[in-house]
């Protein structure tokens, strides 16, 4: 075995969230010890109003996008001004977040409190019955259609946009894509549902308007995650991977465009086809629900 030092070199520059480890790779002619990068995950607990309300896996970067994002796409807060207050506190054991809301959508939470326990990224850890995951979704107002072309310039451009992918292989990214395919903003996570929600903090806190672009995210499209854009008015969600039944039928049923498989010229839409207009002609209102 050749040794190598683990350490990185000065000159590398992980992100948060991100660590160097010691490692062994080996293949038919050997083996050697090398420094590999590899993503963070770290215990994330939302105490709300002194309330312990959840304790997630989380990347540690971008927790206070997270925090509004999961509270907005779970339905826990109606507005981002409900949350007049965000602390976060960082020890050896992982991160706190220390959240003050309005006293109405306090007394709401309170109502539908977990006190889960996630692993990382789970979309339903916690919750009591079969009843609690379906909850009504606002209906989607139906949005301008885009070009199929945008969908594939924002994919493009993601694979340029995700340093923690680039640095560990090991993560999920969200993406916020303007009408015209150009990324806006992105964000990472070792879990999608995470990904997702910090992307819809950042873009809360930054007022973007959800009625000018499309989500695009690079796992697959499960149920949870279209109920998550669906909570927050995204009309246009794109995964790189596929949907679920379940998902379909959630898009189907709040409004949402639904597109999958979104890779070099190729896609696939699934709901409400005729918000994305193909490049080189054809009716895409020739499918499943053609009609707002």
């Amino acid at each position: 075995m050749r040794p190598a030092d683990p350490v990185p070199p000065a000159r590398i520059v992980l992100p948060p969230g991100v660590v160097r480890v010691a490692a062994v790779r080996g293949d038919r002619s050997g083996s050697e010890h090398f420094g590999e990068s590899v993503p963070e995950e770290m215990p994330v607990a939302l105490v709300i109003n002194h309330l312990p309300y959840a304790v997630m896996l989380a990347t540690p970067a971008d927790v206070e996008d997270f925090a509004l994002g999961f509270l907005l796409t779970e339905g826990l807060l109606g507005d981002a001004r409900e949350l007049h207050a965000l602390e976060a506190a960082r020890s050896e054991q992982g991160i706190t977040l220390h959240l003050r809301v309005a006293g109405p959508a306090f007394a709401a939470l309170k109502e539908r409190r977990r006190n889960l326990a996630g692993r990382t990224g789970c979309g339903l850890c916690g919750l009591e019955d079969l009843a609690q995951v379906e909850r009504a979704l606002p209906r989607v107002a139906g949005a301008p259609p885009i070009s199929a072309g945008s969908l594939r310039r924002a994919a493009e451009e993601l694979q340029q946009r995700q340093p923690f992918h680039a640095a560990t292989g090991g993560v999920h990214a969200a993406a916020w894509s303007d009408a015209d395919g150009r990324i806006l903003c992105v964000r990472e996570d070792i879990g999608r549902h995470n990904a997702l929600d910090k992307l819809v903090g950042a873009l809360v806190h930054r007022q973007t308007d959800f009625a000018e672009g499309f989500a695009l995210i690079t796992s697959r499209a499960s149920f949870e995650m279209v109920q998550k854009s669906a909570t927050v008015g995204i009309r246009l969600l794109a995964a790189i991977s596929a949907p679920t039944g379940m998902a379909i039928r959630a898009a189907e049923r709040s409004g949402v465009t639904l597109a999958a498989f979104v890779r070099g010229d190729r896609y696939t839409l699934y709901s409400y086809p005729q918000r994305v207009l193909p490049e080189g002609g054809g009716d895409p209102s020739d499918g499943p629900q053609a009609a707002d």
